[in-house]
């Protein structure tokens, strides 16, 4: 089948393509091949292939046959999927793939997990705009072709089960301050009580999703808010673009007599853009971590409930301002790929581990508390479990189990050229390239990383960030700094409901994954 692929592959009209941040494909003409069901004609005649065809084979040779040429020259046998070999040889054109999508799922579903029985790729996906490439790799929330809606409004939401009032209502999670929505005030435990004149809500999958759509994917929305304190707020809020700030909410605690530095991050956009340069989120985690060291912090609180991941730069810019002085210059994780790239890494620019800097420690920090969720994935489970090795008394989880994310992506960014020669982007591939392991080889938590001992807390939605009255997880790390162990304590009041999203619906639509975009880079300039 290899071989058919090959003779494929010089014969079907690709009029071109390349893979722009890896390679770039030859102009060679393709034909269609008689023993290829591609759903087109197989008179042996040059036929066309479609945009989709082509990005369907180009994944396909990619993942199994070879990232350095398309699969053009089968025998340098580098297949950058992690699960390649798990994978048989199939036709990538075969008209029972209707989509590369199709396609990429059927893959992901060979590899099976021995211990849940389901497959280990449940994460693999294709970005079909270039938007979460650019937001992630660049942090900026911006369009970068026209399949997409300019931005965006930049927060997201909740939908909870009112029992006592027997009705469904709409929390806001977070939003970033950068945003249309963080600049109009929009934060956490505000309510939405309409969306462009809809008042009235319920729990069907069909209302739910149009709710979504209209409110999160809309070029604009009129949305009625109730605050915190109460008072009423309409607005209406376009979608735009603007740098991330991954920062929602950052404050100074004071749990046992001590100050305590608490801060959310909602996603981990790159602390350095594709052109090197420091982003907007780099600025603003510096600016939270002085903030910390100016009060003397010694305890210090992250809280990633509902951060899907992102780029592994940040993950190791936070564990370095994290870490004790005792992790400097050591292993911070280590990577591993599939064997075929395991066994020429050195050669073509793939790193084996990663360290800390040279100046860990600046904050002297006691214990360091994470709080996570189902969403908590990735590039943020990344994060704790590297710093585990390193702290006396442990990290910390509180919350509910993370995700179970412990592999991530390299970044192919896939394109064409039509028939007038002009390059067409089709899609950044996200499939997943490597896995990683802390400095003792810990890992492999697919099932994800469970909380403490007695410290699983529920997550109030419509509790305002930073509440050490009401929300769970605040009260079960004050009660523990105060030598309490995980108690919950919590002041109840008439007045007061506390409410947790509808069981199975979704918290975060966000990405969830962890991405290397340094890698495609060095893999490139090792090919040259």
């Amino acid at each position: 089948m290899q071989q058919q692929l090959l003779s494929l592959s010089k014969k079907l009209l690709v009029a071109a393509c390349c893979v722009t941040l890896v390679f770039s494909c030859k102009k060679d003409k393709l034909t269609a091949d008689n023993n290829g069901s591609n759903g087109g004609s197989t008179s042996g005649g040059t036929t066309a292939l479609s945009n989709e065809d082509s990005l369907k084979y180009l994944m396909y040779n990619i993942m199994q046959v070879s990232y350095a040429d398309g699969g053009r020259t089968p025998s340098k046998g580098l297949p950058t999927y992690y699960w390649y070999n798990s994978v048989p040889t199939i036709n990538p054109l075969d008209s029972k793939y209707g989509s590369a999508d199709i396609l990429l799922n059927t893959m992901a579903a060979y590899a099976i997990n021995p211990t849940t029985q389901k497959p280990y790729d449940h994460y693999s996906f294709l970005d079909r705009t270039g938007v979460l490439t650019n937001k992630l790799m660049n942090g900026v929330a911006a369009t970068l072709n026209v399949m997409a809606t300019t931005g965006d409004i930049g927060m997201e939401y909740a939908p909870v089960w009112d029992a006592t009032n027997k009705r469904v209502r709409f929390f806001v999670l977070y939003a970033d301050k950068n945003s249309p929505a963080g600049q109009k005030g929009v934060t956490r435990g505000w309510e939405i009580v309409s969306f462009n004149g809809i008042t009235k809500f319920d729990t069907t999958y069909t209302f739910l999703s149009s709710a979504a759509n209209a409110i999160l994917k809309s070029s604009s929305v009129q949305l009625g808010f109730i605050r915190n304190d109460g008072s009423s707020y309409n607005t209406t809020l376009t979608a735009a673009s603007y740098n991330v700030n991954p920062v929602a909410f950052d404050t100074v605690l004071t749990m046992n007599n001590q100050p305590v530095g608490y801060f959310v991050m909602y996603t981990y956009s790159s602390v350095v853009n594709s052109s090197g340069q420091d982003t907007y989120t780099k600025t603003a985690i510096d600016a939270s971590f002085n903030k910390f060291k100016t009060a003397g912090i010694k305890n210090l609180i992250v809280d990633l409930r509902y951060n899907g991941g992102g780029a592994v730069s940040t993950a190791e810019y936070l564990d370095n301002l994290i870490a004790p002085a005792s992790a400097a210059g050591k292993v911070m994780y280590y990577y591993t790929y599939n064997d075929k790239l395991q066994a020429v890494a050195a050669s073509i620019g793939l790193e084996s581990q990663v360290n800390y800097g040279t100046s860990t420690g600046s904050l002297s920090l006691t214990n360091v508390f994470f709080i996570t969720s189902r969403n908590t994935a990735s590039a943020s489970e990344l994060t704790l479990n590297n710093l585990r090795p390193y702290f006396t008394n442990g990290v910390h989880l509180v919350g509910d189990t993370t995700y179970g994310k412990p592999v991530g992506f390299i970044d192919f960014n896939i394109s064409m050229f039509d028939s007038t020669h002009t390059q067409k982007y089709l899609a950044d591939l996200y499939a997943i390239n490597f896995a990683t392991t802390n400095a003792n080889h810990s890992g492999g938590y697919f099932t994800g990383i469970a909380p403490d001992p007695g410290a699983n807390a529920a997550d109030r939605v419509n509790v305002p960030w930073g509440n050490t009255t009401y929300d769970d997880n605040l009260i079960m790390i004050n009660n523990y700094l105060n030598g309490k162990g995980y108690s919950l304590a919590r002041v109840e009041s008439l007045s007061n409901n506390f409410f947790t999203p509808i069981k199975g619906n979704t918290l975060h639509t966000a990405f969830n994954g962890m991405v290397d975009y340094r890698l495609s880079r060095k893999i490139q300039a090792g090919l040259k």
